[in-house]
């Protein structure tokens, strides 16, 4: 079942409530969570009766906690749903290890039933592990992107607040619930209930497919300079394989003098430094995101010697790749069903 346009129906059949299931992964991110059923809470109350209703399910079928401690009661285990439902996983930190066997097969189940199935946050992977994004153009909280794209290479994945392809669907996370969320109201509902939803939220901009997560180079650096952020968009584009910086001037057109000038100017550190900083980051994310060995992140990142990566990696993090592989779980081993 997709997400589509409300259609005229026999009177007890049109006003029989959509339900949506969430199903809480261990540590999920409560903005999410709280970003997709609000509005469905709030259309109830614009419209006058009840549009929505929902269900928290989890895998122990009692309770399930949030990485900020708040503990949530669960209305149901694994177990079958209607497959008019929607069902909506709920992720968050160390979404590897919450990806347990159980859920991976249930997901699968309920997806060979034709049921809807989103990721909210984090939860894309979850959807990922179980197949089910596999063809399918979907997003993930960016933070995330690098480790699921090195496990993931048959997933479209784009850096969009959110992704409608099909009967699946995924947010990057944060607040990008509820843009999602005020889409699928629009099209249930129409224009005008969505809207009146956005402004009981207080939500002023409502973003839709098109838009991207993170926030624009200029806006992130906190510098307006067009030939600066050009070159940052270059470095984070060419991680793997790193452009020097007299050729990155030269793209630009300007002298490698006048490149070390600008990012001392306006971001207190050397083209070279940067670029280092940027690679470092993707190579932490993978560390702690994937399981590709230490020898395989270095060369991810540009780094054509384990012990040239090592070094660099304790010098910036003041410990070693293998160190902080070493404090992170092993992602889950989730077997077939």
């Amino acid at each position: 079942m997709t997400i589509s346009p409300a259609k005229a129906a026999a009177p007890d059949k049109a006003r029989r409530p959509r339900r949506f299931v969430f199903l809480l992964l261990d540590r999920f991110t409560m903005i999410s969570f709280a970003g997709a059923i609000e509005p469905l809470r709030i259309a109830n109350r614009v419209a006058g009766r009840p549009l929505y209703a929902w269900a928290l399910a989890g895998e122990n079928g009692t309770e399930a906690v949030c990485s900020n401690g708040a503990a949530f009661r669960l209305d149901m285990g694994l177990e079958e749903i209607d497959r008019e439902d929607v069902l909506l996983v709920c992720g968050g930190i160390d979404v590897q290890k919450a990806t347990t066997r159980p859920v991976v097969n249930w997901l699968r189940r309920e997806a060979r039933r034709g049921v809807t199935i989103g990721g909210l946050c984090t939860g894309a992977y979850a959807l990922a592990k179980a197949g089910l994004l596999d063809g399918k153009k979907a997003t993930i909280h960016w933070e995330n992107q690098d480790g699921f794209t090195e496990e993931f290479e048959e997933v479209r994945l784009t850096k969009s607040v959110f992704v409608m392809d099909g009967n699946r669907l995924t947010t990057a996370g944060g607040t990008a619930s509820i843009d999602m969320m005020l889409k699928i109201i629009a099209r249930d509902q129409g224009d005008d209930i969505a809207n009146t939803v956005a402004d009981q939220l207080i939500y002023s901009s409502i973003r839709t497919d098109q838009d991207t997560q993170r926030l624009s180079i200029p806006t992130r650096i906190g510098v307006r300079h067009p030939k600066l952020s050009e070159v940052i968009r270059k470095m984070e584009a060419n991680i793997e394989d790193p452009i020097s910086p007299a050729d990155l001037a030269e793209e630009v057109g300007m002298s490698t003098r006048q490149l070390e000038r600008l990012f001392r100017r306006y971001l207190n550190r050397s083209p070279k430094r940067y670029y280092m900083e940027l690679r470092l980051q993707k190579a932490r994310n993978l560390l702690m995101q994937t399981d590709m060995s230490v020898i395989n992140v270095a060369l991810a990142c540009g780094f054509a010697s384990p012990s040239h990566f090592s070094k660099c990696y304790r010098a910036h993090y003041a410990t070693t790749p293998y160190r902080e592989r070493g404090t992170q779980s092993a992602p889950g081993a989730v077997e077939e069903e």
